[in-house]
């Protein structure tokens, strides 16, 4: 059963499409989660009887009509269902990076406005407990595992405001069913926080109507079903979560697995086989990195299959895939290739049943993106943001193209401003941002146009091309194009490398800082007999900058080839003695990296860069992981790199 036939029209809030599948699909499974080793399943009908619980229990608290509730924890299903239960009351759910340390978070709750709080564990807990001494507002702490909290007061469990709501729906039958009634599609639907790479997080609301036609129109064009798996293990707070785990879970009747932990991730995946795939381009190219390192650890055959064949997948890969033509002995050769790497490297992976992957949450590099396809993964990108409910453009099938994210969903337009920014408009599209209406004004038109902040152009074909980001697009002294994030992406294909940072905008030539990847580096350390105690160490040594300098010289190579970009190539680099860290204030929740903080802060760095000098002093405060600040200092090299000869033009017939 698709989804044109189950969509309800009197159904416009989610919890009123959580009861239509209680009616529908009552004892299909709807989440699971796998505890102490063991999968449990929930059909339907129980999420929908444990969520009315719930909701009752926080009507009981004093939760109601525009009460907001903060919900942190790992991807857990009760955590999922509180954002039903406060909707099923009128209110906001307000989910929170789990990995937020306290100061972040209780920005989050007192801008929101928050008077209660559902936390998974005692780290969270912690957290809010630190966080109420300093915003009076917020006034109850909900936990939901109680590990480890049996000296706290002050404190409910999620089974006790459970309790509380049975017994008030026995004494009230019909309370429940009267707030769910109120409900609109009109209504606030969740508030999500933007990642601030600019500044402080703005709170984005976005209202029923936004996320259930956003996902409606994404899930019909995918045909997802109630057969669908998915395994969620992005954060909660993320839209992109919230859009694939939560609202298309409730749409389309998709099974949403939960994994036991965040160590555990590559293991569930293999155990569930989802048909349906998110990965943002990190988890790609964290996945790429340990393939390599594992083949780098084969034996001889093994690694010459694998190099043989991988050739033969990007080079005819992606048109099987496409259904393009491919000559009869490539494709015998790509069976037999499928036979012995390709289907047994996605089973591996767990990616052996994928109809749909998608990856978005910033630009993937080609040779990211070619990797997967030429497994015949059917992975595509989609263009979003959260002011968009997600969905922008996605890649149509059959046609998907390496440098492009697609074309628009249906009911949505884009438009390229006069600077090259892209502007779109839909019913995706954000009500407000929380208690600030200058920064709505100046992203949302009057007639419902949103300045993406990205800069691009569309093609002739209608698929929209991202450049970068518009603010960080720039030009070198010499009017070379130099767009950071293409670079920095070239770079992180290399397993050795985690992440990179492009300078040059307004600068004679480009320069790098790079952050080796340790595991990947310190396999490779291991295999070469180089000796280390640390990361700053390994960092350092000779050898590992040699190793990044043959990565940075085929970067170089590959933009030679490019003519807008040939002038664009690194001449110098160093490696960073610590790793770029969200708690140092370096990169978003998101990952993503802070330009603005990380230029004022490494200012020191980036003058010996174009300085001309071979070393300089380095010295910086660190998070540790239990909240502790501590330095970090040293001498760091500076390495030369030689350009490669810009490509021959091609002369007109």
């Amino acid at each position: 059963m698709r989804l044109e036939t189950t969509a309800a029209a009197t159904a416009e809030t989610f919890p009123q499409i959580l009861a239509r599948n209680a009616r529908q699909w009552g004892d299909l499974p709807a989440y699971r989660e796998k505890d102490y080793g063991i999968w449990q399943t929930h059909t339907w009908r129980q999420v929908h009887d444990q969520t009315r619980a719930f909701a009752a229990g926080l009507a009981s608290l004093g939760f109601g009509r525009g009460d907001k509730l903060i919900i942190v924890g790992d991807n857990r299903p009760r955590l999922y269902w509180a954002i039903n239960a406060a909707q099923m009351l009128g209110g906001i759910p307000v989910p929170v990076y789990q990995d937020s340390v306290a100061a972040e978070m209780a920005y989050v709750v007192e801008h929101a406005e928050a008077r209660f709080a559902l936390a998974e564990d005692q780290e969270q807990i912690d957290k809010l407990l630190e966080i109420r001494a300093q915003v009076p507002g917020l006034r109850t702490l909900i936990y939901e595992d109680g590990r480890g909290l049996g000296g706290y007061d002050g404190l409910l469990s999620y089974d006790q405001v459970q309790q509380n709501g049975r017994a008030l729906m026995a004494a009230k039958p019909d309370f429940l069913d009267t707030e769910i009634a109120k409900g609109k599609g009109s209504d606030p639907s969740v508030m999500l926080y933007t990642s601030g790479t600019t500044g402080r997080p703005k709170g984005v609301v976005l209202t029923y109507d936004n996320l259930r036609k956003s996902a409606e129109n994404a899930a019909r064009i995918e045909g997802l079903g109630e057969r669908d798996e998915l395994l969620c293990y992005l954060p909660m707070a993320w839209v992109g979560d919230h859009i694939f785990s939560y609202a298309q879970g409730l749409i389309t009747g998709l099974t949403v697995n939960c994994p036991e932990s965040a160590a555990t991730v590559q293991t569930d995946l293999r155990e569930i086989g989802p048909t349906y795939y998110f990965a943002p381009p990190r988890i790609l190219e964290n996945i790429i990195t340990n393939v390599m390192i594992r083949m780098e650890d084969a034996g001889a055959l093994k690694r010459w299959m694998f190099r043989v064949f991988m050739a033969l997948a990007r080079r005819v890969g992606g048109d099987l895939l496409d259904g393009r033509p491919v000559g009869l002995a490539d494709r015998l050769l790509y069976r037999l290739g499928d036979l012995l790497v390709y289907g047994p490297l996605k089973n591996t992976l767990g990616l052996s049943r994928v109809r749909i992957a998608y990856t978005a949450g910033e630009a993937v590099g080609p040779d990211i993106f070619n990797f997967y396809r030429s497994l015949g993964i059917n992975m595509k990108q989609l263009y979003g943001q959260t002011e968009a409910s997600v969905f922008v453009t996605i890649h149509p099938n059959r046609d998907v193209r390496l440098d492009t994210v697609g074309k628009t969903v249906p009911d949505v337009e884009l438009r390229i401003a006069d600077n090259g920014e892209v502007l779109f408009r839909g019913p995706g599209v954000f009500h407000e941002y929380y208690k600030n209406p200058e920064a709505t004004a100046e992203t949302k038109t009057a007639d419902g146009w949103v300045h993406s902040g990205d800069a691009g152009y569309v093609d002739d074909d209608g698929h929209l091309h991202i450049i970068d980001r518009a603010k960080d697009v720039g030009r070198l002294t010499d009017g070379t194009l130099f767009a950071p994030k293409f670079i920095e992406n070239k770079l992180k294909f290399f397993p050795h490398i985690n992440e990179a940072v492009a300078f040059g905008d307004a600068r004679d030539f480009v320069t790098a800082f790079i952050n080796i990847d340790l595991t990947a580096v310190g396999n490779w350390a291991e295999r070469h007999d180089v000796a280390y105690a640390s990361y700053q160490e390994l960092a350092g040594k000779k050898e590992v900058y040699d190793l990044i300098a043959d990565a940075v010289a085929q970067v170089n190579r590959d933009l030679a080839r490019d003519p807008r970009m040939a002038g664009a190539q690194i001449q110098r680099f160093l490696i960073l003695p610590k790793l770029l860290d969200a708690d140092d204030g370096e990169l978003t929740r998101t990952r993503k990296v802070r330009r603005g903080f990380i230029a004022e802060r490494y200012a020191v760095l980036i003058a010996a860069l174009y300085g001309g000098r071979a070393t300089v002093h380095f010295r910086t405060e660190v998070t540790f992981e239990d909240g502790r600040k501590g330095m970090v200092e040293g001498n760091v090299a500076i390495r030369d790199m030689e350009t490669a000869r810009p490509a021959p033009a091609r002369r007109a017939a």
